[in-house]
């Protein structure tokens, strides 16, 4: 049975993958700041502030996922939660990549969570693919360094794979939740795109990443039909059987409820899967009204 080391197990991706990965035949063993006995999956503790990793979790282990990461969207960006975000996924990637190199473990990959605001929070006319520069913003540069701490398991000769993630619908919690407000309306523009996944998708494309020996470098984690704002919120609307105003929620007021925060919401740019699909990936749900007649059903 292969073993896979997940982190941020418990975060909205984390939750689904790990019963997904289970369900598939792997064996999921979590790190966490806590250990939960009451956990199915078998738990080990690190604190990253502290540099500090139980060894015993890479133990004949195969494959790691690195989800971990302060909430980019969960609290305004004050200068001390900006140095959380970033600090939360770059001494988590120098604790597990200095913790496999001491060990000498023998991945099979490592492969990494990254997100499609490598591109900046812009609404351009370009649809961003891998090869794209990176934006110059708060995000974009979280976003580098990511990516960058995460490749230095090339150095080791482990296939190293970034999964760059749009929003991730899901029929508990993320953004959708926060969207199904009694009347939904467009925000900003509503020109702006919101590159989309269905949380099933996801979870294929990280077994992919784990399972396809060639799949390594960056990848973005995105469906192929490509939301607006305003389009977006009409069929979730439609779907929720709640009343959809046509109105936005001016991009001024979403400042000053956010403060910097709100250019994620603000500006959006389409993204392409060309590179995933390339590889073989096949989408179940590539239409936005698929995923969510699927998410009003059922899921995973």
């Amino acid at each position: 049975m292969q073993k896979v080391l997940i982190t941020g197990g418990t975060g909205l991706i984390g939750k689904h993958l790990c019963v997904f990965l289970k369900t598939k035949g792997y064996e999921v063993r979590l790190l966490s700041r806590n250990q939960n006995l009451n956990s199915e999956y078998e738990t080990f503790i690190w604190n990253i502030d502290k540099q500090i990793i139980d060894e015993k979790a890479f133990e004949n282990l195969d494959y790691i996922i690195h989800l971990a990461g302060a909430g980019i969207a969960d609290k305004r960006w004050s200068k001390k939660r900006k140095e959380e975000i970033v600090r939360s996924r770059i001494q988590s990637t120098e604790l597990l990549y200095k913790t496999v190199k001491k060990l000498q473990t023998p991945l099979k990959a490592f492969i990494s969570s990254s997100a499609i605001g490598y591109y900046g929070a812009i609404s351009s006319d370009t649809i961003f693919k891998e090869d794209d520069k990176a934006g110059d913003d708060f995000i974009s540069n979280v976003c580098q360094l990511w990516e960058k701490a995460a490749f230095q398991f090339q150095q080791e000769s482990i296939r190293t794979v970034a999964i760059r993630t749009g929003i991730v619908l899901s029929k508990k919690g993320g953004a959708l939740s926060k969207m199904k407000t009694p009347i939904v309306t467009p925000i900003g523009s509503g020109k702006q795109y919101m590159p989309w996944i269905h949380m099933n998708d996801l979870c294929e494309i990280y077994r992919k990443a784990l399972e396809d020996i060639n799949m390594t470098g960056v990848y973005n984690g995105v469906a192929p039909e490509h939301q607006t704002n305003a389009s977006f919120s009409k069929l979730l609307a439609k779907f929720i059987n709640r009343p959809f105003l046509s109105i936005a929620i001016p991009a001024f007021i979403l400042k000053i409820l956010f403060g910097e925060m709100a250019a994620i919401l603000i500006y959006g740019s389409r993204i392409s899967s060309q590179k995933i699909q390339d590889v073989g990936f096949s989408f179940t749900y590539p239409k936005f009204d698929d995923a969510l007649k699927n998410l009003n059903q059922n899921e995973i």
